[in-house]
């Protein structure tokens, strides 16, 4: 395989973060009260801005809050990880995930923290309990982060098999259609890169190995003007990127 484009997906923290205390179907250990609610909702959006510090005294209080809730851990993990404290970020991956194990979010997550650690079996693995989670409203994503594990390990035919699995839920994964287009490059299937490269490029922006793809993809299969058009928005858009001084060797 002579390309790997790495494409994680992060869930969003946070299908747990909205209200539960007033949901009677959540179990104990999924309920919460308000203020925990409110200051884990807060602590988000200062790590969304950046704001670290602020961030880490709001997740505090929520967790003195309710010790227990599992997405003030996944947030936690979340954090650590972004500070790069890799042994607080597992232990609150998985304590979140031991709390609650039908929280996809959370293992989706944990999957990515371990691909990137290099840990792409144990990765692989969980996303897959997360995406079989018949709870889970986005099975896809962690499909989709499966199959770029598989792709990290060298491990194409599995990689393919969990991007079809994505496609088939949603059709309009970008990086599953992407990922597909390279798989297919790789293995030399040209025009089977060709449309999932134009499906990708309908549903998602361009990025550096996107368009350094689609311009591989163009040579093989003869498109003088799709070339053109893709090293043009590669120069204009992407001076500085590896993409294109990898372009410019290639020439």
């Amino acid at each position: 395989m002579r390309h790997i484009i790495l494409m994680l997906i992060s869930i969003s923290l946070f299908s747990g973060c909205t209200s539960t205390s007033s949901n009677p179907n959540l179990r104990p250990s999924e309920r919460t009260n308000e203020v925990a609610l409110t200051n884990l909702n807060l602590a988000i959006e200062y790590m969304r801005t950046g704001n670290m510090e602020v961030a880490m005294e709001r997740l505090n209080r929520a967790y003195e809050a309710d010790p227990r809730y599992y997405g003030t851990h996944n947030a936690y993990g979340l954090f650590y990880q972004r500070l790069g404290d890799n042994r607080l970020a597992e232990r609150h991956f998985k304590r979140a995930i031991s709390l609650n194990n039908n929280d996809s979010a959370s293992k989706n997550n944990y999957g990515n923290f371990l691909c990137a650690q290099g840990r792409y079996n144990a990765a692989e693995s969980i996303f897959i309990s997360a995406a079989e989670n018949p709870l889970y409203e986005s099975p896809e994503v962690a499909y989709a982060n499966a199959g770029t594990c598989a792709m990290l390990n060298n491990r194409p035919d599995a990689a393919e098999n969990h991007f079809r699995e994505a496609l088939s839920i949603n059709p309009q994964v970008p990086s599953a259609l992407l990922q597909m287009a390279q798989l297919s490059f790789d293995q030399e299937n040209y025009l089977s890169a060709r449309g999932y490269f134009q499906r990708y490029q309908s549903v998602a922006r361009h990025t550096p190995n996107s368009l350094l793809l689609g311009i591989k993809i163009e040579r093989v299969l003869g498109d003088k003007n799709a070339v053109s058009s893709y090293e043009m928005l590669l120069e204009n858009n992407y001076p500085d990127s590896v993409q294109l001084q990898e372009l410019r060797e290639l020439n």
